[in-house]
């Protein structure tokens, strides 16, 4: 499959941007990822993701970790963090921006090390893909964490993405699916990824695929935008 996410980052790092990554979704909405975000600083980062690092604690994984935004302001601040991607083209970035530990793996392949902190930023949950695979994601995530760990991930609630009627209720398709469950398409210099499954996790959604899943959840804070940052630690 065509590594369009980490070819379009590797193009950035070498000094070859021309253009940004454009994405194609269900919702019928074309938009564009702006590559140079991706490499932002944390004062350039949105308010979720500042609180999310400064709450980031003990030996930290980065999971889907992109450019190494993240992981590399934990590094600067003397906190043990890996950068975790399952793109070849953003690890070989990560490292070539300086983060010490990386390793190129699916979230789901990964096993074997426990970490105090899972990071799971710019709708990191979204890799679950869809809502019936919530439960196993979840699963995975908690075989990862120490006892006392946590796992801090924002998310959003996409319902305002859908029609609203005079009494505010909202027009959302009936077809038995989850409506935050998108599928994308990313194309970068006419390359265009395989279709994949993202999915957007309203609070209260998450909170019960929490509680049937042996987690504790609890709002730390909301954005601007209908999303939200998530603190989840596993019940004693």
């Amino acid at each position: 499959m065509a590594d369009v996410f980490g070819t379009a980052l590797l193009d950035y790092e070498k000094g070859h941007y021309t253009e940004d990554i454009k994405t194609y979704s269900s919702l019928d909405e074309e938009d564009v990822i702006p590559i140079p975000y991706l490499f932002r600083r944390f004062d350039e980062m949105p308010i979720i993701e500042q609180k999310a690092l400064q709450l980031a604690r003990g030996k930290v994984l980065d999971i889907g970790a992109g450019a190494g935004s993240h992981a590399l302001y934990l590094q600067k601040k003397g906190i043990e963090v890996t950068a975790l991607d399952n793109s070849e083209g953003c690890i070989a970035v990560c490292k070539k921006r300086g983060v010490q530990s990386t390793i190129l793996s699916d979230i789901l392949d990964y096993s074997g090390e426990k970490y105090d902190t899972l990071l799971l930023l710019m709708n990191g949950i979204g890799l679950a893909g869809k809502l019936n695979n919530l439960s196993r994601f979840l699963q995975h995530l908690a075989s990862l964490l120490q006892s006392n760990g946590q796992i801090l991930l924002d998310s959003s609630d996409i319902i305002y993405m859908f029609e609203q009627d005079e009494d505010g209720g909202y027009w959302i398709p009936n077809d038995g699916t989850y409506y935050g469950e998108v599928a994308f398409t990313m194309e970068y210099k006419g390359k265009k990824s395989k279709p994949f499954d993202w999915i957007y996790v309203d609070f209260n959604t998450l909170q019960n695929a929490c509680e049937s899943n042996g987690f504790n959840c609890e709002r730390v804070i909301s954005g601007e935008h209908y999303d939200y940052l998530a603190k989840l630690t596993l019940k004693e």
